[in-house]
């Protein structure tokens, strides 16, 4: 978890006139970095916040008000937040004190699970509703639940994947790992030269039924102790998968964006090592996680908590490729 030393005065409609917001901790909501626990791309996670998906982005500072209320300020000076993210990770101390011309809105809650509290305050908890909103304040933002599986802790999980990849990539063999195949005969250019991930005996890994590993943030620096360390957690038995359509429906889907660009941030590239690039790609039902030079996880919301690995086949290198370049970048 980043610390924050700062505070965030307060604005109208927000943490209350005069009060300020002990900083805890920020992330990115931008084209190529934003909480993928918000949605499938980045207009979804604007509009899950009630913002309007700007190409600049915002800034989100998670804290809590002198009651010990948790407020999520939304700022839209990226800059300041994205240097503040960068010190953290660096191990150093940053005064995050945005300026209040810059606060957009402040909303009830975080949306994510933040594992420290502002010292001297009461414990976390949601701010009391507002008297003066006749009861049409918006309800408290909140982290998902762990113990359900469903898109967004679908999304979590490819997350942890890409924050982990060597971990998760040692646990399969490249001898069993099953070529990708969009559809029989194809589909949309997809030639069906192999299996799909998991088809015929291949092995998926089971995460049990709610994958624990929430990275807060595609690359967005979100805070480690309320999302990359659920992931640890997370189980590592491989069980057989057995042949699902949803592999291929989603190799074909991600092969259609080829033709089709989806919505900024649908698609994201992230750096890997040497010349490789991590790609994060999402669509209805499904998430995927591979690198350039290597292979790809899928993850379905109809097989919950288990992770399908693609092998590369001859198909699998050129769609990476042809992704990569579609996708937006951390600036």
């Amino acid at each position: 978890m980043r610390d924050g030393e700062g505070a965030v005065t307060g604005t109208d409609n927000t943490v209350a006139d005069d009060d300020a917001l002990y900083v805890l901790t920020a992330v990115l909501l931008t084209p190529a970095q934003f909480p993928s626990v918000l949605g499938d791309d980045y207009p979804a996670a604007c509009a899950a916040l009630g913002l309007e998906p700007y190409a600049e982005g915002y800034g989100l500072v998670m804290g809590q008000d002198s009651d010990g209320a948790r407020w999520t300020v939304v700022v839209d000076d990226v800059s300041l937040v994205a240097v503040a993210i960068a010190s953290w990770d660096c191990g150093m101390e940053y005064d995050l004190s945005p300026d209040d011309r810059t606060v957009v809105c402040a909303l009830p809650g975080w949306p994510l699970a933040v594992a420290v509290a502002a010292p001297g305050v009461a414990a976390p908890h949601d701010p009391a509703p507002d008297p003066e909103a006749d009861g049409e304040d918006p309800p408290p933002l909140a982290p998902p639940d762990t113990d359900v599986w469903g898109p967004a802790q679908r999304r979590l999980g490819a997350d942890a994947i890409a924050l982990q990849w060597a971990v998760w990539r040692e646990q399969i063999d490249d001898k069993t790992a099953p070529p990708s195949r969009a559809g029989d005969g194809g589909a949309d250019g997809v030639a069906a030269d192999g299996d799909a991930s998991g088809a015929n005996g291949g092995t998926g890994t089971d995460t049990g039924s709610g994958v624990d590993g929430a990275g807060a943030a595609a690359g967005s620096g979100a805070a480690e102790d309320s999302g990359a360390a659920q992931g640890e957690g997370a189980a590592e038995r491989s069980a057989p998968s057995g042949t699902h359509p949803g592999v291929r429906r989603a190799l074909a889907e991600a092969h259609a964006y080829v033709g089709a660009p989806p919505p900024p941030g649908r698609v994201r590239s992230s750096f890997a090592s040497g010349d490789a690039r991590t790609i994060r790609a999402d669509g209805p039902g499904w998430s995927m996680v591979a690198r350039t030079d290597d292979i790809a996880f899928l993850l379905l919301d109809e097989v919950p908590g288990e992770i399908l690995p693609v092998g590369r086949g001859r198909e699998l290198p050129g769609l990476l490729k042809a992704l990569d370049a579609l996708a937006v970048r951390p600036s």
